[in-house]
């Protein structure tokens, strides 16, 4: 689509999300929690449909027409995925989410390889995804947890983090995007920093993949890892992309059947990846529902998808500025649409509470953040987290909420 994001028409785009047509205690829904789980167009819910109407088989495992279908459309989904990242097929296991995802490279790459003196480098605003799996590989192997600190406006300190690349540093965990602050980390610079290092990167791309375009091979990182649901995709769906010769070195993380290629009592010998990380029947309608939100984001084009929510963002954040006693946590140079905030004096589950009987639906408590919450001194926020599927209007309307709700509780 060879058109500047100005001249798509947005409220055409926003009738395709069926869900978003709704009311919520007798008012329009204003869906503000897309970081949370992002909705889906009617051609992703048709796409689901019609496999169990019309294909549903396991796959791989039949001859027959209906396991043939099975077995073409998952593995469409993969190559669908990979052109979507920049990567090659059978560098990409499909998995349930990001959180699989990084307990994979825990417990298959770190666990075998790291021992007493080594150290895990995460960074202050990481999701527990990325945090916890790293705690129990350190507890398992003896290596040290290091956290890389934070500027005041939420960006990451970068001049500190390269210093803390020291030579016991050997896996970097990071997000592409803060779920919390909104930060867009300069991935593509702090790889190359921990590849001069001989540092092993996993970048969490969550709030990443369905906000802006994603390079995965100019990233050049080691692991990046994206979950289905918050690209438009059903549930229970993910990636892993990994480097080959991490592929080929690290052992199976579960075991059973299709990540076989020849079972004996006195041995076993292992499919190669990335079908050895895939044991068990796959959710295959949920990777055909995948595969058709990615051609849907892929005809809309990420880039203007990015210019759609970065318009969507200016005009919110100008509006908060309005709001009494309100604070945005986050304000870094580069930021998503994401915009994390608290009132003086009102408990954010309060104000979603209330705001939710306006028809406004936003995320309020720690966002699977606690450190992060701890870091900026206050025990819940509230979170309004937008998509390309949002408008300027609803963010009046959520403005007028605000204002409202503010009022009530005084």
């Amino acid at each position: 689509m060879n058109v500047d994001a100005a001249a798509i028409d947005w409220n055409s785009v926003r009738a395709d999300f069926p869900l978003l047509t709704r009311q919520v205690h007798g008012k329009p829904l204003i869906y503000f929690d897309s970081a949370n789980t992002g909705q889906k167009p009617a051609c992703v819910i048709d796409a689901t449909d019609d496999f169990y109407r019309h294909h549903n088989a396991n796959v791989s495992r039949a001859v027959h027409a209906l396991g043939s279908e099975a077995t073409e459309a998952y593995e469409g989904a993969r190559s669908k995925l990979a052109r979507f990242f920049n990567v090659r097929s059978d560098e990409l296991i499909l998995c349930s989410g990001t959180t699989f995802a990084i307990n994979l490279v825990a417990y298959s790459w770190a666990l075998p390889r790291l021992q007493p003196g080594d150290s895990i480098l995460v960074t202050r605003m990481e999701h527990h995804a990325n945090i916890v799996p790293w705690q129990l590989i350190a507890q398992r192997t003896g290596a040290t947890l290091k956290v890389a600190e934070l500027l005041p406006d939420g960006a990451l300190d970068l001049p500190a983090l390269h210093a803390a690349m020291t030579p016991d540093v050997k896996v970097l965990a990071l997000a592409h995007t803060s779920n919390v602050l909104g930060t867009v980390n300069p991935v593509a610079h702090i790889c190359k920093e921990a590849r001069k290092r001989g540092i092993i990167t996993l970048i969490d791309g969550s709030q990443a993949a369905p906000h802006m375009p994603v390079d995965i091979t100019a990233l050049d990182c080691d692991f990046y890892a994206s979950t289905g649901h918050k690209m438009c995709g059903p549930t229970g769906t993910g990636v892993l992309w990994a480097r080959r010769e991490h592929i080929d070195a690290m052992p199976p993380f579960l075991g059973g059947g299709e990540m076989i290629r020849e079972v004996r009592f006195d041995g076993t010998v292992f499919n190669e990846g990335p079908h050895k990380f895939e044991a068990g029947t796959p959710n295959i309608a949920g990777f055909v529902g995948l595969g058709a939100a990615v051609d849907y984001l892929s005809q809309l084009g990420m880039a203007h998808i990015e210019a759609r929510e970065q318009a969507l963002l200016a005009h919110l954040t100008e509006a908060l500025h309005g709001i009494d006693g309100l604070h945005i946590f986050g304000r870094a140079p580069r930021k998503a649409a994401v915009v994390s905030f608290a009132i003086d004096g009102i408990h954010s589950h309060d104000l979603a509470t209330l705001l939710d009987l306006e028809g406004v639906a936003v995320r309020s408590g720690q966002h699977c953040a606690h450190p992060l919450l701890q870091w900026l001194g206050v025990g819940t926020t509230c979170r309004a987290s937008l998509a390309f599927y949002n408008t300027h209007e609803e963010i009046d309307a959520f403005i007028a909420a605000l204002h409202k709700v503010r009022k009530l509780l005084g």
